[in-house]
């Protein structure tokens, strides 16, 4: 089964215990041609009870006249597990809106079973780098290379954009993801959940390797990441919704709206 069908079946199962409120608000920054600006890269969906969801804008060009057709109001009152279970459909400008509410639905229901939410307690997800490690680094956290570089740990870079090869040639990036089978430490993006990408990183990782998943769209249970070898899931959940999306429509930073999360797989209880 792939993650994508996990995560839909994580949802479907939530909600036979849970019933979620509708959405009441969803918002999108202007798409930009070749890519997002750092001000405008997510998008996110509010539940009437203030839970909230967050996706990143990850569209190609082509899906420029789509995205614009969509509106707000169109999505006002809806269930938003209708739009999760998109999630997996092929459509890109779908599965953005599916993740969104897959992380609104699951924001509402640590609210309302009063989950115990793991705080973040480090940027690299745990990994506890030492001079002795080779990390694999999917999607460039460009903030973090000079920690890891620090610790005197080597680092190879996977990436699926061959411009940041010749935009950064003293790094050691390259497209080549079987390069990650001699990492004993991994530190990877959450948008290779978006672009379909995770499920086959996942497949070069060598067994004993230490994975965290990292990204403000890892706003989900981990349950799914956590049952395919992946020791620590770090994200973000929206702490009001309302103010949230009036952020992003502004864009401002997030500052207090949010916190960060990091759930471990050895300390995780689980949901059902």
């Amino acid at each position: 089964m792939r993650l994508k069908d996990e995560f839909k079946k994580m949802i479907t199962e939530l909600s036979s215990k849970f019933k979620f409120p509708p959405i009441s608000g969803i918002f999108f920054p202007p798409l930009h041609k070749g890519g997002q600006p750092n001000n405008a890269q997510f998008m996110a969906v509010s539940l009437e009870n203030g839970a909230a969801g967050i996706s990143f804008v990850l569209l190609p060009d082509e899906k420029i006249k789509q995205y614009n057709t969509l509106k707000p109001s169109d999505f006002t009152g809806k269930d938003p597990k209708e739009l999760a279970l998109e999630f997996g459909n092929e459509d890109p400008v779908k599965e953005m809106i599916s993740l969104a509410a897959i992380n609104a639905i699951c924001q509402y229901v640590m609210q309302a079973a009063r989950f115990k939410v793991e705080s973040a307690v480090d940027s690299l997800g745990l990994l506890s780098v030492s001079a002795r490690d080779r990390i694999g680094m999917v999607g460039l956290f460009f903030g973090l290379v000079k920690t890891i570089r620090n610790a005197g740990a080597d680092l190879v870079i996977i990436e699926k954009n061959e411009r940041l090869i010749q935009k950064h040639p003293n790094l050691p990036i390259t497209l080549d993801a079987t390069r990650l089978q001699t990492c004993n430490k991994i530190l990877c993006t959450s948008t290779t959940l978006l672009n379909n990408s995770l499920d086959e990183i996942l497949t070069h990782c060598s067994p004993d390797a230490f994975i965290s998943i990292i990204g403000p769209t890892a706003g989900y249970f981990p349950d799914p990441l956590f049952a395919r070898g992946i020791d620590v899931v770090g994200g973000r959940v929206v702490k009001n919704g309302a103010q949230f999306l009036q952020l992003l429509a502004e864009g401002k930073r997030w500052g207090d709206a949010t916190q960060r999360t990091c759930f471990q797989k050895e300390t995780y209880t689980g949901i059902f």
